[in-house]
């Protein structure tokens, strides 16, 4: 069966009205599993913010979480993860702030469903990073 569905942009992906359509869920989620452990390896001494980052990471592939609640942590996380955002990672000191706002506005927004299973993860595997 061949398909004249055309390929999903980055802005697609990443428009926040567009994040619970399964076909950007599903981009989003491929970008998140490809990208977001190399990119944490990378930065997480220079973020502030990579233990929220990680409960998001943690939340967003936990079973129990609704799938409304995944998409749009796969939307955030797939930012976090691309490398053309709206500030440019390379800039130093100002790089991870659009980073920073959109993970600090998925933990206020969905905060109920990173329970404390995914934070004790994510410090975990800070720990592990920090001892590589």
């Amino acid at each position: 069966m061949t398909t004249n569905a055309k390929p999903i942009t980055p802005e697609e992906a990443l428009d926040p009205s567009r994040a619970l359509v399964p076909a950007i869920q599903q981009v989003n989620e491929v970008r998140v599993q490809k990208g977001f452990w190399p990119k944490i390896r990378r930065t997480a001494a220079r973020i502030p913010f990579a233990r929220q980052v990680i409960s998001v990471w943690y939340s967003a592939r936990d079973p129990e979480t609704p799938m409304a609640a995944k998409g749009i942590m796969l939307g955030g996380l797939a930012y976090f993860v691309m490398p053309v955002d709206a500030i440019p990672d390379i800039f130093a000191g100002i790089g991870f702030t659009d980073d920073a706002a959109v993970i600090a506005a998925l933990v206020a927004t969905l905060g109920a469903h990173i329970k404390r299973r995914h934070k004790d993860q994510a410090e975990a595997a800070l720990e592990r990073l920090r001892d590589a």
